[in-house]
């Protein structure tokens, strides 16, 4: 034990030898939790209960009836919400907490269910015929739904990767898809609106307090989707056009760093760094392609080396600045 207020307070008499002893043994040794360790492998066998029954299904659907199969998953599916909607907390627009230690995970299972229930259907019976926007959009709106409802941020976390999957599939033309051509505008534009969207957001989540603790989850993808899409639409277009995806990279940067540095996130500056760095680095390489000369060689060398080392200062003055900030 490494706390003198209990020496003191037992040299002033006011704790007995015996709570001392107790106090010392307590310190010297210390429980070990378990929390994450046992979160790990329940979540790992929700993954893998799903995993064997899709298993099972594809090695005996010879024997098994595709009636039987969607019936099945239909009940598990069911009997999981069910059983969650008897057993949650009743709505708030604040953070929610479970009910029970397993009530997470049975959402979990239930709507990994519903997911291949939905897939299911869609791939032996065709139900949305060729309309695989549909397929998918549906889903995502039971996702968004859940999310919300039962206050569950892998939920969401699914639901945004569904909304992603759903405006690829609704923007890119077949021809792309079978030829796996995703050097696009249409794409680019697409992800970057999606971005945007989401960083927008998670905006309207902390400014108007529905369910706030949502916030990262949207701005972590928005702030991904947003910096790639801009990159992209950069090295796609001539230097003269991509100057002016640099000029937008250089607003929506500023606007993230600056909300990172309000909420004293360093995982948000550091992406924000690191997606800058990557475009300035693009930009250089790209105005040194354009000069002529073997010097551009060692130019870019002496570039590549320099901005290393002005980038490692640069992170270590912002973590130091976030630590500072903090105290």
């Amino acid at each position: 034990m490494n706390n003198p207020l209990y020496e003191e307070l037992h040299a002033e008499g006011i704790i007995s030898d015996q709570t001392l002893q107790n106090l010392r043994n307590k310190y010297a040794n210390p429980l070990f939790s378990l929390h994450w360790e046992l979160k790990t492998l329940l979540y790992l066998g929700v993954m893998l209960l799903s995993t064997g029954l899709g298993i099972l299904i594809y090695k005996n659907i010879d024997s098994i009836s595709h009636q039987v199969v969607l019936l099945a998953i239909a009940a598990i599916s069911s009997g999981c919400f069910y059983w969650c909607l008897k057993n949650k907390m009743p709505y708030s627009n604040t953070k929610v907490l479970a009910p029970n230690s397993f009530f997470d995970y049975i959402l979990l299972l239930g709507t990994l269910s519903f997911l291949t229930f939905v897939g299911y259907l869609q791939f032996q019976f065709e139900v949305f015929g060729t309309h695989f926007g549909l397929a998918t959009f549906i889903p995502m709106l039971v996702l968004f739904f859940v999310a919300y409802y039962f206050d569950h941020l892998g939920i969401l976390t699914m639901a945004i990767a569904n909304l992603a999957i759903w405006m690829g599939v609704s923007v890119t033309p077949k021809h792309l898809l079978q030829d796996a051509d995703f050097a696009s505008e249409r794409i680019i534009y697409t992800y970057l609106i999606l971005g945007l969207c989401l960083l927008a957001g998670g905006y309207l989540t902390k400014r108007y307090k529905i369910k706030p603790h949502f916030f990262f989850s949207y701005h972590h993808y928005g702030v991904h989707l947003t910096f790639i899409s801009v990159l992209a639409g950069f090295f796609f277009y001539d230097l003269a056009p991509a100057m002016l995806w640099i000029a937008g990279f250089a607003v929506a940067g500023w606007f993230i760093f600056q909300d990172a540095k309000k909420s004293k996130s360093f995982y948000f500056l550091l992406l924000t760094a690191l997606y800058s760095y990557v475009a300035i680095s693009g930009l250089v390489v790209r105005l040194l392609i354009k000069t002529d000369g073997d010097g551009i060689i060692y130019l870019g060398f002496m570039y590549f080396i320099t901005s290393a080392i002005g980038f490692t200062s640069i992170l270590i003055n912002l973590n130091k600045s976030v630590k500072a900030s903090s105290i």
